[in-house]
């Protein structure tokens, strides 16, 4: 996947200048060249490309920003241009001219022309946006990700009974036994019933933006009861954890998807206090199991804090997290260092497709009114024990309602003794809007003293109950009755179907039906009243009235028995009845009248005293043959009919078959249109045509049949918006379909026929009704009052309506049933037996409707009313029909053949025999032994088959006949392979009988074993009347008896198919890995092959041990196989073990069921002209020019004067890393790159990787960069990619032993007993004599020519193991100390000394060389143990590879082909065969002209000629000529050579699963590795290059802080109450936490400012190409040894306040990551809060770039409103050193020696007051006070003055006075 942008123009700049612009997608810039002196107009004329390893989503933006260019100063800013690329994504290009704007957002006159290209990974663009539902073609996810019906509640359609259509027989095959048919395309595992091995991954990568800061968080994630802990971080609100859980369950997989996944952050948990809670994020394992790939992968949860709704986001944690089923692997995308894109917040939440970003609070009112027909929950017995104690008879239920929604439980009171409770509560859930939780669970519960038991549970979809679209609708529903399903009525102590009360299961019994309403109210969190707690809340209603849910009418319910067959024998010797119920009637305990006693007895008319007749009458079986019994109906058969009340809301059940028979329709054609391309018959597109034809009249017909009962009563909110939404959805359908309709054409088939599937899918998931009206019916056989087996069936597939595309689709029909054994007895071995065989006739509608009830039955009966008394007998319906009319058959069934059957015997074979039934008849074909393609070609005869009914229906719909493979064993009784379905095509009595129907052709009819398929049987069926004049009329038997087969008589000439002569070469090449035989080994194997009775054997192995290939290679037979290829029977391989004595014995046998891709196609001369055959070079260069992407550096197309032929360069944008090694460069281009550079750097762009030293460069720098460009890294096995090495030598596992059944493909594996190595190729005879007569035929090779020799050959095995990835942990710490063995053969490699502690993403980075001999060591397994102290060390997983296919293969997959060729260097050649040489080669093998040196760079290679380098460089720098430059191109290209080629495999790397033998299909990790092998007679290779992990450089940061400023004032003066800080600033790197540094106090700071001159020092080592600090250290003081940890270089600095006698106060943060940051201000003015909080838009410098950055940056910290406020400013100075640089020039931390700061100059008010009294009163009381102080001292000595005036007045005026 790619997107491309082709900067064009930018047009109307001001001035004259020198132009640079940059492109940015996902982090990652690119830059344009400089255009010097432009004027007005930049025209850039550039294509940039971005590969990308994840879709692109419709919210990711693109950026181009346009400079003034200077090579002194920075650039200037000219103007921006930022677009969403949402119509890119959904329409895959666009031409954009737009305005660009400049820093204040406001538009500036410039323009800029761009134009976007996105490729997909399959090339395809988006389609369809317009409409509402259709999504890319070829995803598999789309907007349709629907679940399946059976997932839903119990009553959905998709798990009725299997009752049976012509149309999709086989599909509803497999439902029997089984549960409910699940829709095989949903995103969810088949098997519902049984429990699954389900895995849990989750992965919590780190966190980030938590609210708060210096926090010590912890994560917590939880499923259901299990909880599992990451470890604490200290001192930090962006953790980064990378642990990794997996939580293992074994349960059902609708239990699994209804468990929800918690994350929740603490903080500061420890053992004694559980810390307080962040905040959590919530969803549950069905979300996550229906994205793609059922995974989210690096995505960030939003926290929301369940305490306080109003809070808002409380922090993001970005995690993984995978649900792995059995099969599933984890398809991670490759996980590289440049994956900047993960962490943007915004475009990467962890939410499904189509949740808006943004969730809100809302509450989900969940009303309970009341419950109806709650079955007792007590026995008889019991009631009259409480009665004699109580003295009144109660009812023995106490029920209240209990709603689970999104992990939370609300409860409703308990309504003491009822049976019919009215609650009128409502459950109130907070939770996010729209919520991650799919369904929500209200079961009614019976309140007990001992433990609370379920009566019954219903499950509200919520998908179905809302709509998302622009025109849609909040979750709404009711007052609806909703109907539960569960066990059977009558109580019992112990209850064996207790889980269909749970809702696991399909219940097989009404239990009770409950009124509840669902409403969603979006909360306004800013609101003042609003609650902010999230606690489940109940609350009382009002009641509400009868009318609301709909009118009440009265029902008619009748049923006709007209056949019952097939019912297994343990039954059939005592009296069977059939009972019928619609709701909770119950004919056989007192409750004879219905729970619906609402409608008044007045309101009866004429027939009010009927009494309904539920069960037919008992009567007892009569055998059929040894396995089954049928009853004897005959002519006579019983009726049941049944009235019944309900609300009248059929109109939802109306829309609802409307829909579906439009689906079953649309099905049915597609069906169609899939057989036509299968079997490659003429004209798919015209069926096609026809189908959305027939989907666009159906949709405008529902549009026009809805509308009708608009007003009917009870019609809810969601009636009403449901009808709306299915009528907009079915309107666009019908226009969409028309449009499809125009655009089928004879190549786009395919891709229109999955768009249709879609369609189909959507219909399938509107058409089930989400509010309940009229309960299912359910029928049961019962013999001696128990009740056996059971059938339900959906109400609606039965209700009448006079319209007929509203009526159910089996109302008035004849349809067949299969009872089966309920609950847990249904499912496995037991429930594969057919309980019973109905023909059964339904009809269920209103009372005043019934006039019709009858006439859909078969014609020709009489009715047989009951003996009543009264006048009304015309109106009764009858107790049975009886048939005078009936017709005689006669049946044959042509059983030609099965193929791949299931193997029921030890041997891994069976002895299969097939029995047909039809109507009370059954017939067995002959026991063929050994073989699971059994060829029968046996026609069996019915005679004299008796039918009831009218003729012409009869040759119309024809009952169903049951064909059941059985394995005959010696002892006890034939064992049941499987069974399938088929209808007879019928010939009356004057019908002829010749084409087009007769004969009958043979057709494959698909085997069901439970859920899973057993095979095909190929076989016709043909009824024929027999008419007046007897059997003589038919048409005769002319088949040849066989008179070795006695009375057996063949399959007829016309219906057998025609045959031609074949032959067959088979290929041996070996046997591998034979394993014993009754603890024999195998020493003398040979293979048989055998075909349509004709076979070759293999020459004997004389003794496996040495030499186990085959000493003659091909040999062949010839066979007579029918014309029509679909018709070819298998092809049986079997291996013999020839022991003593002419004894063998069979090792294990493999049936090759398709012989098609072995039929060998003659070349077809016309294309033997080279040019047409091969594809030219040139037409792949004008696909790049049809992009109008111009010539520039990155597509370089290197055109020669006067030659026509072009080669094209492909560059990326990586390549500039390793610039000088791709060497044949022209140098002019070497030229301007360097120009370039230079000038780079003189504007000191940062961001610009600068010209990296070759001799940095090594291995793991081309592997970082090979997402796409320099080496192939395959995210998945390299066998995947290139077909399993089969191009010409096939590996065919053998079998022995019993297949097993719950899950056949994962225990299949223990069932291979070894493996063939070999191939077939088949051709008609005559052959064509061109082929024998080519030069150098060898006619013992056959078609075979050209194959190696399969002697034993010594190979040297190189193994290469880069590293493994999501590991399972082993050790109870949640970690793994994993190592890695080699086993090849013999020889074993255990790397145990070098494990790696704790780690489940070791890097290994090893390499280890064996030496092996082919075929006798030719699988290799590459293990990982998990290292132990004490004890065996564990297996983690491992995996195998054949080296032996790959070896031979001409994929030539020995050594990876590099890229280009060097001869020294980091990209230095491995192979020991140089280009020109394997290219020699390979052209000798194939035959080829070539290849021809020519002048100019130009080589010759079968009449194609390619261009390349001539010159290389040596390690001296001198250049020479060479030529391997061109044979490299060649084999680059050799796909396109004709005839003989195919893709070389190029340098790569591949990843493959790891597998535990105990967990089979579940992934357990991913290893990255990749092989080499070079044959020992050759020359010998090089030593293996170095892949050892790269070792981290040492580093030391110096960190000065010079100052701070403006640092918020917390603390009062202790004398004058003045605000001040004392200051101190402490810093750690992350992860380094112990080594916190801290400056000395500035004490008493009044304006915030601070001076320190202090340093820190921060040793570390870091790996440049991860961009991570590595920290190695001990993670508990029990650790046995040291833990490695990979984590961000982030510095943190905070500033503090000191205080003495309390915890002193935290102010203010910042966190710079140290290669991403933002450059820091010149001064304390400029810095702002905004260099935090825009510091994605802000230039930002990389310290490992810049080695010394020094500024002002600004420290911040969370207000009440959880707002961000700058608490200060600190300028610090960052000095980057590596270790040895600070070893020359050391320096002392803080202000010491060497290198001392000097002190800073701080004023001298900063002291501690205690220490030096006076001077603190010098500095605080006089300085502040001084003038108040004189002042106080003044008016004291006038105070003084006037005291003593005041005290020596007296006296003196006395002295005065008397003159003394």
């Amino acid at each position: 996947m790619a997107l491309l942008v082709h900067l064009k123009t930018i047009r109307d700049l001001r001035g004259k200048g020198d132009r640079i612009a940059k492109v940015t997608f996902r982090g990652l810039s690119l830059y344009t060249h400089v255009l010097e002196n432009c004027e007005d107009e930049a025209r850039f004329d550039e294509t940039f490309r971005w590969p990308i390893a994840s879709r692109v989503d419709e919210n990711e933006m693109l950026e181009v920003q346009v400079f003034n260019y200077s090579k002194v100063f920075t650039n200037r800013v000219i103007g921006s241009f930022k677009m969403v690329l949402q119509k890119v994504a959904e329409e895959g290009q666009l031409e954009v001219t737009d305005t660009l704007i400049d820093d204040n957002n406001t538009a500036i006159r410039a323009s800029v022309t761009l134009y976007i290209k996105y490729t997909t990974m399959d090339g395809t663009v988006g389609v369809w946006s317009d409409g509402e539902f259709l999504d890319i073609p070829g995803d598999p996810e789309g907007t349709f990700q629907f679940e399946t019906d059976s997932l839903l509640s119990g009553h959905s359609q998709g798990s009725g009974p299997a009752i049976l259509d012509m149309e999709d027989l086989n599909r509803k095959a497999m439902r029997l036994g089984g549960v409910g048919g699940l829709d095989p395309d949903s995103g969810f595992p088949e098997n519902l019933g049984f429990p699954e091995n389900v895995l849990l991954l989750c992965n919590p990568n780190a966190n980030m933006q938590l609210v708060g800061l210096n926090m010590d968080p912890v994560v917590c994630v939880e499923i259901g009861d299990d909880k599992k802990y990451t470890s604490m971080k200290e001192s930090t609100n962006c953790p980064y954890y990378n642990e990794y859980f997996v939580f293992d369950f074994h349960v059902p997989p609708d239990v699994m998807f209804d468990k929800i996944l918690k994350l929740s952050v603490i903080h500061s948990k420890n053992l004694l206090r559980s810390g307080t809670l962040v905040g959590t994020f919530k969803l549950d394992v069905g979300t996550v199991y229906s994205q793609p790939e059922h995974q989210f992968y690096h995505k960030w949860a939003t926290l929301s804090d369940p305490d306080d709704i109003t809070a808002g986001c409380k922090g993001y944690i970005k995690c993984d997290i995978a649900v792995v089923g059995k099969g599933d692997n984890i398809k991670t995308p490759h996980k590289n260092v440049l994956f900047w894109q993960y962490n943007v917040v915004e475009g990467n939440l962890l939410l499904p497709e189509g949740v808006p970003l943004e969730r809100q609070w809302a509450r989900f009112y969940v009303k309970i009114y009341r419950a109806e027909g709650l079955p007792k929950m007590n026995t008889s017995i019991m009631a009259n024990v409480k009665k004699a104690f109580i003295g009144e008879n109660r009812d023995l239920v106490d029920p209240y309602v209990q709603v689970l929604f999104a992990g939370q439980r609300g409860k409703t009171s308990v309504q003491k003794s009822s049976y019919e409770p009215i609650w009128n509560e409502q459950v109130v859930f907070t939770e996010m809007f729209p919520p991650l939780c799919k369904r929500m669970k209200v079961q009614i519960r019976d309140s007990d003293k001992v433990n609370d038991v379920a009566i019954g549970t219903h499950f509200i979809d919520l998908r179905k109950i809302a709509n998302d679209g622009d025109k849609g609708f909040l979750p709404t529903m009711g007052p609806a009755w909703v109907n539960m399903y569960g066990s059977t009525r009558q109580y019992t102590l112990m209850d064996e179907h207790q889980d269909l009360n749970e809702g696991l299961g399909e219940g097989v019994s009404f239990r009770a039906r409950l009124l509840i309403s669902v409403a969603v109210e979006i909360l306004d969190t800013t609101s003042t009243e609003i609650v902010s707690s999230t606690e489940v809340q109940v609350e009382p209603v009002s009641n509400i009235s009868e009318s609301v849910t709909g009118k009440i009418e009265e029902f008619f319910l009748f049923g006709s028995f007209l056949e019952a067959t097939m019912i297994d024998r343990k039954i059939g010797d005592k009296p069977i009845s059939f009972e019928v119920t619609i709701g909770g009637g119950e004919s056989d305990e007192e409750e004879s009248e219905l729970i619906q006693q609402n409608s008044s007895e007045d309101e009866a008319d004429d027939d009010g005293d009927l009494v309904s007749v539920s069960s037919s009458p008992p009567m007892k079986p009569v055998i059929t043959d040894r396995n089954y019994f049928h009853l004897p109906y005959f002519e006579k058969k019983p009726c049941i009919y049944i009235k019944s009340w309900w609300q009248d809301q059929r109109r939802r059940l109306y829309n609802s078959n409307i829909m579906d028979k439009i689906a079953d329709k649309l099905e049915e054609g597609l069906n169609d249109v899939q057989e036509i391309i299968k079997t490659e018959t003429a004209y798919p597109e015209r069926r096609l045509r026809g189908v959305l034809e027939e989907l666009s009249t159906g949709c405008n017909r529902f549009v026009t049949l809805a509308n009708k009962d608009q007003n009917q009563a009870g019609r809810t909110k969601l009636d009403k918006e449901r009808l709306k939404s299915c009528m907009r959805e079915m309107e666009s359908m019908g226009q969409q379909a028309k449009l499809i309709r125009s655009q089928v054409k004879r190549n786009t088939v395919r891709d229109k026929l999955k768009m249709v599937q879609n369609f189909l899918h959507r219909l399938r998931f509107l058409a089930d009704e989400p509010q309940h009206s009229i309960p299912d019916v359910f029928v049961w056989m019962m013999s001696s009052n128990k009740r056996i087996a059971y059938a339900r069936i959906p109400s609606k597939d039965i209700l009448y309506s006079i319209v007929d595309e509203e009526t159910g689709k089996d109302c008035g029909k004849v349809k067949a049933v299969f009872l089966r054994l309920p609950g847990k007895k249904g499912f496995g071995p037991a429930g594969w037996t057919v309980q019973a065989k109905m023909e059964m006739y339904l009809w269920l509608g209103l009372n005043k409707q019934r006039k019709d009830f009858l006439s859909g039955l078969p014609n020709g009966f009489e009715e047989n009313k009951a003996p009543r008394t009264g006048s009304c007998l015309q109106s009764l319906p009858p107790i049975s029909l009886v048939y005078n009319m009936k017709q005689v058959f006669q049946l044959r069934a042509h059983m030609y053949q099965a193929r791949s059957l299931f193997a029921a015997d030890s041997s891994g074979l069976s002895d299969p025999f097939a029995r047909v039934f039809f109507s009370t008849h059954s017939q067995v074909t002959e026991v063929l032994s050994e073989t699971l393609c059994p060829t029968w070609d046996q026609l069996l005869v019915f005679d004299d088959v008796e039918l009831f009914g009218e003729a012409g229906e009869l040759r119309d719909d024809p009952p169903i006949i049951v064909v059941e493979v059985y394995d005959q064993d010696t002892v006890g009784k034939a064992e049941f392979i499987g069974r399938t379905f088929a209808k007879p095509i019928t010939k009356m009595c004057d019908e002829h009988y010749g084409p087009p129907r007769f004969p009958p052709q043979l057709e494959y009819y698909q085997i069901y074993r439970g859920n899973s398929t057993a095979g095909d049987l190929l076989a016709a069926f043909e009824l024929l009347q027999i008419g007046q004049g007897g059997r003589a009329e038919l048409p005769a038997i002319n088949g040849p008896t066989d008179s070795d087969r006695g009375p057996i008589l063949p399959v007829p000439m016309g219906i057998r198919p025609v045959l031609s002569r074949y032959r067959i070469e088979v290929l041996f090449w070996g046997l591998r890995d034979l394993k014993r035989v009754n603890l024999a080994q195998v020493d003398r194997p040979r293979v048989d092959i055998e075909c349509a009775g004709r076979g070759v054997q293999s020459a004997l192995i004389v003794n496996f041990k040495k030499n186990p290939n085959f000493s003659t290679l091909v040999k062949w037979f010839e066979v007579d196989l029918p014309e029509n290829e679909l018709l070819h029977p298998p092809l049986n391989i079997r291996v013999v073990d020839c022991r003593a004595f002419g004894r063998y014995t069979l090792v294990g046998s493999h049936a090759v069921t398709s012989l098609r891709r072995f039929i060998y196609s003659p070349p077809d001369k016309t294309q033997n002209n080279w040019a047409s055959a091969g594809r030219p070079t040139h037409t792949m260069q004008d696909t790049f020019l049809g992009l109008s992407i111009p010539i520039t550096r990155f597509y370089i197309f290197v055109l020669f004067r006067g030659i026509q032929y072009h080669v094209f360069i492909l560059f990326d944008t990586f390549v500039r890393l390793f610039r000088r090694s791709l060497s044949y460069l022209q140098n002019e281009e070497e030229k301007e790159e360097k120009k370039k550079k230079k000038k780079k750097k003189k504007k000191g762009e940062v961001e610009e990787d600068d010209e990296t030293d070759e001799r940095m460069l090594d291995w793991w720098s081309k592997y970082f960069a090979s997402i796409e460009t320099l080496m192939e890294v395959y995210n998945k096995e390299l066998e995947a990619e290139y077909d399993n090495f089969e191009d010409w030598l096939h590996t065919f596992n053998l079998y022995r032993g019993k297949a097993g059944d719950d899950d056949e493909a994962a225990l299949d594996d223990d069932r291979i007993v070894g493996r063939f190595k070999g191939s077939m190729c088949m051709y008609k005879l005559p052959l064509s004599e061109e082929i024998t007569r080519e030069a150098g035929f060898d006619p013992n090779m056959g078609m075979f020519q050209s194959i190696p020799h399969n002697d034993p050959i010594n190979v040297l095995v190189r193994v290469f193991v880069v590293r493994a990835t999501d590991l399972h942990p082993a050790d109870v710490n949640g970690k793994a100390d994993p190592y890695v063995v080699i086993k090849l053969g013999k020889s074993e490699l255990k790397d145990k000394e070098n494990y790696i502690s704790k780690q489940l993403n070791p890097v290994f980075g090893k390499a280890f060389d064996m030496e092996a001999t082919f075929p006798m060591e030719s699988m290799l397994t590459v293990s990982v143990y998990d290292w132990d102290l004490v004890g065996t060390d564990d297996l983690i997983g491992e995996t195998k590879i054949d080296l032996e296919n790959r070896y031979y293969s001409k994929h030539r997959a020995t050594c990876g082909i590099a890229n280009n060729y060097s001869v020294h260097g980091y990209n230095m050649w491995r192979d020991p065969m140089k280009p020109s040489q394997i290219l020699a080669k390979l052209c000798k093998e194939g035959k080829l002209d070539g290849p021809h040196y020519g002048p100019g760079g130009r080589v010759k290679v079968a009449n194609r000629i390619f261009m390349g380098a001539t010159e290389i460089e040596d390690e001296t720098g001198l250049k020479k000529q060479t030529d391997e430059h061109l044979a490299l191109t060649v084999l680059k290209h050799w796909e396109e050579i004709p005839r003989v080629g195919c893709k070389l495999i190029p340098e790569h790397v591949e990843t493959r699963p790891l597998f535990h033998p105990e967990k089979p299909g579940i992934e357990q990790g991913r290893i990255e590795m990749w092989v080499d092998m070079f044959p020992m007679d050759m020359p010998a290779p090089g030593p293996a290059i170095d892949i050892s992990p790269r070792k981290p450089k040492n580093f030391e940061l110096r960190v000065i802080i010079w100052n701070t400023d403006d640092v918020v004032l917390e603390d009062d003066a202790f004398m004058t109450g003045e605000k001040m800080s004392d200051i101190y600033v402490k810093g750690w790197l992350k992860g380094q936490q112990e080594d916190k540094q801290d400056t000395d106090v500035h004490y008493h700071s009044l304006t915030g400012e601070g001076n320190f001159n202090w340093r820190f020092v921060f040793p570390f080592d870091y790996l440049m190409a991860e961009e991570k600090i590595v920290i190695s250290k001990k993670e508990s003081m029990f650790s046995w040894d040291e833990t490695e940890y990979k984590i961000p270089a982030r510095l943190t600095l905070q500033v503090w306040d000191a205080d003495h006698f309390s915890a002193d106060d935290f102010l203010g943060a910042i966190e710079l990551d140290l290669n991403r940051f933002p450059r820091g201000a010149k001064t304390a003015k400029q810095c702002s809060i905004g260099m935090v909080q825009n510091e994605a838009e802000l230039p930002c410098i990389s310290i490992f770039k810049q080695k010394r950055v020094k500024g002002w940056w600004p420290f911040v910290a969370r207000d009440e409103n959880d707002e961000m406020e700058l608490t200060g400013k600190v300028e610090a100075e960052l000095h980057l050193m590596s270790a040895e640089e600070a070893e020359k020039s050391p320096v002392g931390l803080g202000r010491n020696e060497p290198d001392p700061l000097e002190k800073p100059n701080r004023p001298d008010t900063s002291l501690m007051w205690f220490v030096n009294p006076l001077k603190s009163i010098r500095y605080f009381i006089w300085h502040n006070y001084r003038w108040l102080i004189l002042k106080a001292l003044g008016l004291l000595l006038l105070l003084l003055l006037l005291g003593l005036f005041l005290y020596s007045f007296p006296g003196y005026l006395v002295k005065k006075m008397l003159g003394a």
